[in-house]
């Protein structure tokens, strides 16, 4: 994919009045999708991803950084120069299907691969980004966060010269906040790994 139809995709989940680059992205979501099939098995799934097959040395990348967890690899669709992802070298389809530990060394490496990045390439910033789901942008079915060096004045995302509407404490901004934490308040103690308000 192109890194102007990958920009295209991120920036309209930013900007969502913009036209749907949905029918761009179904026949990729339909090869790449690692869904669990009806017996629990991801092996299929596994054989298939790009990611899996990077971290077995099957498939070429560049690699930044590599431990016993995770890996870091240059993007091959960059959005910027130096944009980078971090993956589990285990496949979990989505951010809920990894566990809190890989999620937790995942995001350990960031500040350390985010400097690193901004140093070789000149960059004083960077966004970190999850897109977890197909209506969330996610096209490779394999856990992974973008690392995506930023320097001033890039105009990268659109959305970044629209003005922002402050929140309103109203009652829908209540509901959502009850919403939200009966869903936290029905995570098992062993699950829960994070604190609640």
């Amino acid at each position: 994919m192109e890194s102007r139809s990958r920009l295209s995709i991120i920036c309209s989940h930013l900007l969502p009045h913009s036209p749907s680059p949905t029918s761009r992205l179904s026949s990729s979501l339909t090869s790449s999708a690692s869904i669990n099939d009806a017996s629990g098995d991801t092996r299929n799934h596994q054989l298939d991803c790009v990611f899996c097959r990077i971290v077995r040395g099957e498939s070429p990348a560049f690699k930044l950084y590599e431990d016993e967890t995770c890996l870091c690899i240059l993007d091959t669709s960059p959005v910027s120069p130096g944009h980078s992802l971090i993956i589990p070298k285990s496949h979990f389809s989505c951010l809920e299907a990894t566990p809190p530990s890989v999620v937790a060394a995942m995001c350990s490496k960031v500040p350390s691969i985010g400097n690193a990045i901004m140093k070789a390439n000149g960059s004083d910033s960077f966004n970190l980004l999850v897109n977890n789901g197909a209506a969330a942008g996610q096209v490779i079915f394999h856990t992974h966060i973008h690392i995506i060096p930023r320097k001033a004045r890039d105009c990268l995302w659109t959305t970044e010269s629209l003005r922002k509407r402050p929140l309103n404490f109203d009652q829908e901004a209540s509901q959502i906040v009850n919403r939200v934490r009966e869903q936290l308040s029905s995570i098992s103690p062993e699950d829960e790994k994070g604190s609640r308000v």
